[in-house]
């Protein structure tokens, strides 16, 4: 009786390529997927969408920088932008450092 139990064996075979293979993936590809859906995603789009608005600034476009300063954009180079932030006071920022948009110069509302 114990010989035919041994004869038996774990799982029936070895053949990693089977049935038995693909159902045991499909969990863990359901979650990659949930995860790229519920994470990945947006957070790609919201970037692509703050590039975007980066790239469009325009001298007297309202602003509010990372560190919450609010200004109005001055000036602009390649990767720097100078904000006004009082009568007399001016700051050169890099582009990545601005956080959002507040008004655009041409009167429109963005947030």
């Amino acid at each position: 009786m114990i010989q035919d139990a041994f004869a038996m064996g774990p799982g029936g075979g070895g053949d990693a390529s089977g049935p038995g293979f693909l159902i045991s993936m499909i969990p863990i590809l359901l979650m990659f997927a949930i995860i790229y859906l519920l994470l990945i995603r947006p957070q790609q789009k919201r970037q692509r969408e703050h590039q975007a608005m980066l790239d469009a600034l325009q001298n007297g476009d309202k602003v509010v920088t990372q560190g919450g300063i609010i200004g109005v954009v001055t000036g602009l180079k390649a990767d720097t932008v100078t904000v006004r932030i009082a009568d007399d006071v001016r700051i050169d920022l890099q582009r990545s450092a601005i956080s959002r948009l507040i008004s655009s110069k041409k009167g429109g509302k963005e947030e």
